[in-house]
């Protein structure tokens, strides 16, 4: 499913996702209240096209986030992920001339306007680096077409749309040289590589469920890792390789499963909820790590270490429209707020040194509802 559907419409996940008030709340959540936001600004501003945005750059409690700089300034911009050399980041943004996302490329120390290095045609998502920088992955669906595909049937309620258009697609970071590396009938998006450039791992539905799959790095050599009924996506690597985390959505009663499944016959999904799972490379040791009841996805490993992720979820706000970044143990353990700004923080990712944090947020916009890139310095 589009990565964006929770930055795009999170007014309408609030409505479906549980709030997050049972017993299976870790007692960390007690510091889930998010400050009132100080008088001045708590860290640096970077000069900003926008005039009069009231809300800081980094708010009160923030204290692993520091020197915090804006990279873009309007529209919606999400999943920015950075190269191995820590000097770019590659994200999907809704920009004119076109109607819906595409993938743009960007310096984090000299930012500028970022450069377009998708098609241009039909919609993206998901867009990341090769290790070696000499190629990016994402996924489009322009060869379905030209125009952005339509929007979800709103008649099923909120659901997100599978476009069974979208394949996945390599190309040289200007945008060039586009090569096919998915071809089945179907949904094939979500897609990131190992630090080793050898394995991507992605979501598809080629085998008649949501399900995560891994390939060689040219396409070939497809392996299923997970099988059970429901949605897996959003997949990372370990730096190591061996590990894969991941945000589910398992309908869990037989009414459950029987709307999942007419829902799949029409290409979409509803995600009532979403947990964090972890699982070897092969797809084996799968098992859960948090259980919040809520809508937590986006999960990152921190660098050099597959036992403590990032993550985002709504669980801490009883109304379910707040989305902060959390860190974790993969036992489920040590669970710790990392953002305090009151609407949306989301998509987290470390630099490749684990010195910086890239992460997308409503905070300091210009106008209600957009989204755009951060880069902080994080602070252990």
């Amino acid at each position: 499913m589009p990565c964006t559907a929770f930055r795009l419409l999170l007014p309408a996940l609030a409505l479906l996702v549980p709030t997050a008030c049972d017993t299976s709340r870790p007692p960390a959540a007690s510091t889930s209240t998010a400050p009132t936001p100080a008088a001045e600004t708590t860290g640096a501003r970077r000069a900003n096209p926008y005039e009069g945005s009231l809300t800081p750059v980094v708010w009160p409690g923030e204290r692993h986030l520091a020197n915090v700089r804006q990279l873009t300034f309007s529209g919606e911009n999400a999943e920015a992920y950075w190269s191995a050399d820590g000097r770019k980041l590659i994200f999907q943004a809704t920009k004119p001339p076109h109607r819906c996302d595409q993938i743009f490329v960007v310096d984090v120390d000299s930012p500028g306007e970022p450069r377009l290095v998708s098609t241009g045609k039909g919609r993206t998502t998901c867009s990341y680096w090769f290790p070696d920088g000499e190629r990016i992955l994402y996924a489009s669906t322009h060869l379905g077409g030209r125009e952005c595909p339509p929007a979800p049937d709103m008649s099923h309620g909120y659901t997100w749309a599978l476009y069974p258009d979208y394949d996945i697609f390599s190309a040289r970071p200007d945008g060039s040289d586009v090569r096919r590396l998915t071809a089945t009938p179907g949904y094939d998006a979500e897609a990131t590589i190992s630090t080793d450039g050898k394995r991507i791992v992605f979501t598809s539905v080629r085998d008649g469920d949501i399900d995560l799959y891994s390939m060689n790095a040219d396409g070939g050599d497809v392996k299923r890792l997970t099988r059970t009924v429901g949605y897996d996506g959003g997949a990372f690597f370990s730096d190591d390789g061996e590990w894969i985390v991941y945000r589910a959505s398992r309908p869990e009663t037989p009414q459950a499963v029987e709307e999942f499944r007419s829902l799949l016959n029409r290409a979409l999904v509803r995600p009532s909820r979403l947990e964090i799972r972890v699982m070897r490379a092969d797809g084996s040791d799968d098992r859960q790590v948090t259980n919040l009841g809520a809508a937590s996805f986006a999960p990152f490993f921190f660098r050099g270490s597959h036992e403590r992720l990032l993550f985002v979820s709504n669980f801490a706000d009883p109304k379910g429209r707040d989305f902060d970044v959390w860190a974790v143990n993969v036992d489920g353990t040590d669970l710790e707020r990392i953002t305090y700004n009151p609407t949306f923080d989301g998509f987290p990712m470390f630099s490749p040194d684990g010195r910086r944090l890239a992460f997308c947020s409503n905070r300091h916009n210009g106008k209600p509802g957009e989204t755009n890139v951060f880069v902080a310095d994080w602070v252990p």
